[in-house]
């Protein structure tokens, strides 16, 4: 689910179950505490059943549930205030539930479109052009942690991979925005600095917010030897995760990465 997608969903759900606390404040004489109860198993009896037939995966499960019961709690402390004077204490709860639920959004924004628009104003420049920065070096499965034999062939990849001491820079010509082709470029070279020539260069990138976005690529080697090319177009602003795979003959060297894609303006 995308983050137009999830707003939409807590808009919904936060505007009618402020709709369920204005019809029960003005059609019941129910104190707060009983109107948040019913709110609340309000959300989990039609939220629950609608979230099982349309799945959008554990964490923005976590949130929305989140969200709704954060509502309802707060929402039950508006019923138990209205016509008094706040205390301090309710107040407080009440703030800390208003800032849960904003930063919530804002990590979701950014981890959907990345640092754009007002954050990248906010923060400073990259004082580097080269977007995709690597992480932990080797080969990575995703489920190598629940497999102790995966996680040994780990290790050893790993301990190869240091031993060869290939050098891999990479990144993009320029900051790549998304829908506009732009060059993305790889150099490899060995532990004394030589070119790797006639390797086999291929790599995903990988959408943390959906896999439904991930896709595949291959570079080809330019005219400058141990470089490898190639023009891609990326389809969706924001955080990006990149697993190069560099095969030459026996030879496998695999890193993983992170890029940020902006949006057009």
């Amino acid at each position: 689910m995308n983050t137009t997608g999830l707003l939409a969903v807590i808009g919904i759900g936060v505007g009618l179950e402020v709709l369920a606390f204005v019809l029960l404040r003005f059609l019941t004489k129910l104190d707060g505490k009983a109107m948040a109860t019913i709110i609340a198993l309000g959300v989990i009896g039609l939220y629950i059943p609608w979230v099982i037939i349309n799945w959008p995966g554990g964490d923005v499960f976590a949130i929305e549930i989140g969200i709704f019961l954060v509502v309802a709690y707060v929402l039950g402390i508006i019923g138990r205030r209205a016509g008094k004077s706040w205390h301090w204490g309710p107040a407080l709860i009440f703030a800390f539930f208003v800032c849960v639920v904003a930063v919530n959004v804002i990590f979701v924004t950014l981890a959907e479109t990345g640092i754009t628009g007002i954050f990248s104003k906010l923060l400073p420049e990259p004082q580097t052009s080269m977007v995709a920065n690597s992480r932990f070096p080797g080969t990575v499965s995703h489920d190598f942690h629940e497999k102790e034999s995966l996680y040994n062939a780990y290790l050893k990849d790993v301990e190869e991979q240091q031993q060869r001491g290939w050098k891999v820079r990479k990144g993009w010509e320029r900051k790549p925005v998304v829908g506009e082709p732009e060059r993305f470029m790889v150099e490899v070279r060995d532990r004394d600095g030589a070119p790797i020539r006639g390797a086999s260069v291929a790599g995903e990138f990988l959408r943390p917010s959906s896999s439904d976005d991930d896709f595949s690529f291959t570079l080809e080697e330019a005219a400058e030897y141990g470089m490898y090319t190639t023009s891609l177009t990326m389809p969706r602003p924001g955080i990006w995760k990149l697993v190069l795979r560099i095969t030459s003959g026996e030879d496998v060297h695999e890193i993983r990465a992170t890029t940020s894609v902006s949006a057009q303006e």
